[in-house]
């Protein structure tokens, strides 16, 4: 249990060292001396890493999608996936990302599967 916590902690910790590569200006600290500024950069922030997120999700969805894989994974091997990284993120240059691999993203949905309860 002990090493299962700490496990946990150093995916947080590694994911918040990211904000200061991330949001590198004036050495990681929020810039502008105002209250307003210093809330529209962490917003920005926020919305930074939940893009990230999102982006890491998709791409982590394609391994327990495909079967050679998907033999392959354990349960805990499934239990220690996370989008909590950024190693893949170049902060001084380019990053092309080509979303073509992944799956079809689903659409809005529709006021009938709003009201149906989540299968378990």
């Amino acid at each position: 249990m002990r090493q299962e916590i700490h496990e946990g902690l150093q995916v947080v910790e590694n994911w918040n060292s990211a904000n200061k590569d991330l949001f590198y200006g004036k050495d990681g600290d929020l810039a502008g001396q105002d209250k307003e500024s210093q809330e529209v950069s962490m917003l920005a922030l926020h919305l930074l890493q939940s893009a990230l997120v999102h982006v890491n999700t998709l791409l982590m969805q394609e391994v327990p999608a495909d079967p050679k894989w998907a033999d392959k994974l354990t349960d805990a091997d499934r239990r220690a996936l996370s989008p909590l990284f950024w190693t893949h993120v170049n902060p001084y240059g380019r990053f092309e990302l080509d979303l073509s691999i992944r799956a079809t993203v689903p659409g809005p949905r529709t006021p009938q599967e709003e009201a149906a309860p989540a299968p378990a």
